[in-house]
């Protein structure tokens, strides 16, 4: 027989047989009452969020006020429908039906419903729909700062859904624009009419030869009057259910290399409407990231489209294809340290909601020393990850060596606050039907996503090396600590200091015998970021003095600045001031609020 139970707050238990032994009791009960434990899902994510209300008051200025109602709105929805959708697909992902009922080959994916609910949902009100930025404008707001928040929102909720929405539809456009015949533009407006995180768009890179080693790939295109015959296999293609895709081919005849390599547009249909020579061999069995489906695909005869100056289309290219796409790739970079930090803001609020709930040795989890100490290492490196991307998307000027950068913090920083996140859950997070084990699956994929951090050192090096890119990017780093606040002289001595030596190590790191370089590459890069991210995080600390008062901005730079780049001294920083302990309350509720 079962009945209910009070329990202070919980009258909703039921009584089961081990309820009734000896050492049990209504003070043991209450750990494990379940409707303590509610996480992220079910909360407005704009509401509960102050580092992106902070965020959205520096950059949107006068704007704010017409913004903030907008930017509860999307709070709710990612919170609640589009993130409760989200684990519904990943339960059940896309299908490929390979045949129809008289054994054609018509390679249809077939979403799930929740998918398709959720992207409806996302195009009809996201932040970068073309009647959304016209009315921006029109009220005198910059439109970027809120697509940037839209972005940062989703990716909370599914990755894989921001993968799918937005897979190079900025590339598609513009390299179509740029290049292709009337009538294939007027397509492609078409297809983009909701804008550009449409769903419509992806870029196929990968083949079996490899994936970074691009100048390997066999794809080959043939000139065909005005457009071109693409035949090929790539292994691993996002966003297959698309319509619109950039694929790097080389012309038949081209050198066998890098600059062989151009870059066309394929359509899911053919110019006279029927369907072109586009076959999906599978959908991948991936790790995570499972609401995109990301396949195998062969381009047999398939029409496509030089994307690439006029004057060189007989040639298949001026041999800048490649270099070309590359640069819009960063904008790609970008998006991905974006999926990463959505990865650890959501790590980290999953983490300070469970360790608050969760009781052991007679207090909550988020009352322990060492507890307290991981939370706050969570919230400090989230914000300096955030304070990264934010930069790279709105900051000024635009630096070429910035995505790099961004990318190789903010993409492994969402492996490693899951994974923390997962620690901090104990058994719990281990287990699927809880919210953190999903987060490491899909975060996992980011430092793969649009190079790896070797790819990503190895630009490093190129943009010092040909285009002196340390130059602004040291500047830049000089004018944000001029904004630090006063009153901590301190840190914003160590980090100007620290932009002194990171320079003296890029002059001895260029003076190095090659080899040694490329492997020294990592440590350099990590050390740019270091400084980079420390230096933002002053700068947001002076806004911050001067638009409130507060100084939460000041203690975070501190924390940071002290693992990042203080010397530990022979005690390892052992008998450092703990302000993490001392001051954790302001840093959690700064971080995190509702519960």
């Amino acid at each position: 027989m079962t009945e209910k139970r009070n329990v202070g707050f919980m009258t909703s238990y039921l009584i089961e047989p081990f309820d009734r032994l000896p050492f049990g009791g209504a003070e043991k009960a209450r750990r494990y009452a379940t409707e303590r434990y509610q996480g992220a899902v079910g909360r407005n994510w704009y509401d509960c969020d102050p580092t992106l209300r902070f965020l959205m008051r520096r950059h949107l200025g006068d704007g704010f006020g017409w913004a903030e109602p907008r930017l509860k709105e999307m709070g709710a929805l990612m919170g609640g429908p589009i993130a409760d959708r989200a684990e519904e697909t990943d339960r059940n992902p896309p299908r490929l039906e390979k045949y129809d009922r008289w054994g054609r080959d018509v390679s249809e994916v077939v979403m799930p419903p929740s998918f398709e609910a959720a992207r409806r949902d996302l195009v009809a009100t996201s932040f970068t729909r073309p009647d959304f930025v016209a009315e921006a404008k029109a009220n005198g707001v910059d439109p970027a700062p809120l697509g940037v928040a839209w972005s940062y929102l989703l990716d909370q909720a599914d990755i894989g859904m921001a993968c799918a929405l937005g897979t190079g539809g900025d590339m598609v456009v513009r390299l179509t624009e740029m290049f292709a015949p009337e009538d294939v533009r007027e397509r492609v407006r078409d297809l983009f009419a909701a804008g550009e995180m449409s769903g419509e768009a992806a870029q196929m890179l990968t083949e079996r030869s490899g994936g970074s080693d691009l100048g390997a790939l066999e794809s080959t295109a043939s000139k065909d009057g005005d457009a071109w015959r693409l035949n090929g296999f790539k292994w691993f293609a996002s966003n297959a259910n698309g319509s619109a895709f950039v694929v790097l081919a080389k012309s038949e005849g081209a050198a066998d290399g890098v600059r062989g390599i151009a870059p066309f547009l394929v359509l899911r249909e053919r110019r006279d409407g029927t369907r072109n020579g586009v076959r999906i061999r599978r959908l991948k069995d991936k790790l995570g990231t499972r609401s995109v489906a990301s396949a195998e695909i062969e381009f047999t005869d398939a029409e496509a489209f030089l994307l690439a100056p006029s004057s060189s289309a007989g040639q298949g290219g001026d041999g800048k294809g490649l270099a070309r796409m590359m640069e819009l790739t960063n904008g790609a970079r970008l998006g991905i340290s974006m999926m990463g930090v959505g990865c650890a803001r959501r790590a980290l609020v999953e983490s300070l909601c469970y360790a608050r709930a969760r009781e052991a040795f007679g207090a909550p989890l988020a009352d322990q020393p060492l507890m307290r100490r991981k939370l706050a290492e969570l919230i400090v490196e989230t914000e300096a990850a955030q304070a990264l991307v934010f930069d790279g998307y709105l900051g000024r000027p635009r630096l070429r060596i910035g995505a790099a950068l961004i990318k190789l913090r903010a993409a492994r920083l969402g492996v490693t606050a899951a994974s923390d996140a997962i620690e901090i859950h104990g058994g719990n997070g281990y287990i699927e039907q809880w919210p953190v084990a999903r987060i490491l699956r899909d975060a996992q994929v980011n430092p793969i996503w649009e190079g790896g951090d070797n790819v990503l050192c190895l630009d490093v090096r190129r943009a010092i090396e040909r285009q002196d890119a340390h130059e602004p990017f040291l500047e830049r780093l000089t004018e944000a600590v001029r904004q630090a606040p006063p009153g901590d002289d301190a840190t914003a001595g160590l980090v100007g200091d620290r932009i002194g030596h990171l320079r003296e190590a890029i002059d001895r790191w260029r003076g190095l015998d090659r080899t040694v370089a490329e492997a020294r590459l990592f440590p350099l890069a990590q050390y740019m970021a270091d400084v980079y991210a420390a230096a933002l995080l002053l700068e947001q600390a002076g806004w911050e003095r001067a638009d409130s008062g507060t100084d939460r901005k000041a203690l975070v730079a501190r924390l940071y600045a002290r693992t990042h780049l203080a010397d530990a001294g022979p005690l390892r920083a052992i008998d450092a001031p703990a302000e993490e302990l001392d001051r954790f309350g302001e840093l959690a509720d700064g971080a995190f609020t509702g519960g």
